[in-house]
């Protein structure tokens, strides 16, 4: 039986070990993070579960089944949050996960197959401008020149911090997850209004969008304002405005599968009140679950650049950045996932998540499947950060049923 009271109670006690005036901050591998650490290790210990760690830190808590030879089961999150943020990202599925254990523990239920609870570390880009880092060690991404390549913004090697810590860069690529797994779960808060606009308790993950990233530099001529007609201006920032309506539009005409676009940076130079803007930098991010989705919505927004600018007779170049592939959720898990939540008497729906998760590093390896639950307003990565006690319980229950099921031996994943 999930415990309400022993759930609240952790939640309380992370909050108290992290919260400040401005909200959460566990930094990744901060003081605060690794107290954190310590605790949710502490209660995977409680739950009766076998912790080790590996040499990026990441915390797992081995359950035994009745056939150890069996492949296991892996369920988590991360523990990290990003300055002054929220106590529900990424500890809603790893206090779910250890809530998960100890009940199968106290009804007395032994699995089949052996489970695997993990903490992974550094989930969070805000320190090291990376995200997912735990996971990328355990799938063995993550080599020892990219801990000496990465820095946070104090000028420290990822490298250094590790030692700091006393864990062991140097061997990195022992951190590889190299076991035949069944499955892997992940349980997380939304991250969005979804589910809360729609009035669904739980959402079944489809898909985990990946981003591809141009850096566009628009490169007009910067004359005094007063002195250049409008019929003789090469206006690098109008230029710019008619590329982030296009990519807006480009986006909004995918969809199904839906894509999204977003120009997040947009840097003006120079930016002074009389001169007209010369040089103008955009940030543009297209996502969507579906690879052949985004590539349409990018060849799009390149035509529309090319156009505009060729229109205004201005230059400009355009840089890629990042090309990720989107991660595929496991269809029969996906069906398990919304049988399980149907039984339980939960309402949800399918959907894709437009957030990065750690999940999206195992879709490749094992079948993977994640859940979702509401958040308040959406609100995420911010001290406002809320999810409904009732709500975390129904992610963990609906997270403990499937994972009950997956456990029995004779139960295959077609």
């Amino acid at each position: 039986m999930i415990s309400v009271q022993r759930l609240k109670r952790q939640f309380d006690t992370l909050r108290g070990i992290s919260a400040s005036s401005t909200g959460i901050n566990r930094l990744a591998f901060s003081d605060k993070d690794w107290e954190g650490r310590s605790y949710i290790a502490s209660l995977m210990e409680e739950a009766g579960l076998s912790v080790r760690s590996d040499a990026f830190g990441n915390v797992i808590g081995h359950f035994g089944g009745r056939d150890e030879t069996l492949p296991p089961i892996l369920f988590g999150s991360h523990g990290d949050s990003v300055p002054e943020g929220g106590n529900y990202d990424g500890i809603v599925g790893i206090l779910g996960a250890i809530e998960t254990v100890r009940s199968m523990k106290e009804d007395g239920f032994i699995p089949d197959h052996p489970l695997e609870v993990v903490l992974f570390m550094c989930e969070e880009s805000s320190r090291f401008s990376a995200a997912t880092l735990g996971s990328r060690a355990m799938r063995g991404a993550l080599s020892a020149s990219d801990l000496l390549r990465l820095h946070d913004h104090e000028g420290s090697s990822l490298y250094a911090v590790l030692k700091q810590r006393g864990l062991d860069p140097e061997q990195i690529e022992s951190a590889r997850y190299d076991k035949k797994i069944k499955a892997f779960l992940e349980l997380h808060i939304e991250q969005g209004k979804v589910l809360e606009h729609k009035g669904k308790q739980i959402g079944i993950v489809t898909g985990i969008a990946a981003p591809s990233r141009l850096i566009c530099k628009i490169h007009g001529s910067a004359d005094h304002s007063g002195a250049t007609p409008m019929n003789l201006r090469r206006d690098g920032l109008c230029a710019a405005a008619e590329v982030i309506l296009a990519v807006e539009k480009a986006a909004k005409a995918k969809e199904n599968p839906p894509v999204v676009a977003t120009v997040g940076i947009a840097e003006v130079t120079p930016c002074v009140m009389n001169v007209i803007p010369g040089e103008v930098r955009l940030g543009i991010d297209i996502r969507s679950i579906d690879s052949a989705a985004r590539e349409d919505a990018e060849t799009s927004i390149r035509s529309a650049i090319e156009s505009i600018t060729k229109k205004r007779g201005i230059a400009y170049t355009l840089e890629p950045i990042s090309k990720e592939a989107p991660a595929v959720m496991d269809p029969a898990l996906v069906s398990l996932l919304a049988n399980t939540a149907k039984e339980e008497g939960f309402a949800a729906i399918h959907m894709p998540s437009g957030a990065g998760h750690d999940s999206m590093h195992w879709a490749d390896y094992a079948p993977t499947g994640m859940l979702f639950i509401p958040c308040r307003d959406g609100i995420s990565h911010n001290p406002a950060e809320h999810a409904k006690l009732e709500d975390i319980v129904a992610g963990v229950r609906t997270l403990e049923k499937a994972v009950r099921t997956l456990s029995q031996k004779a139960y295959a994943l077609s």
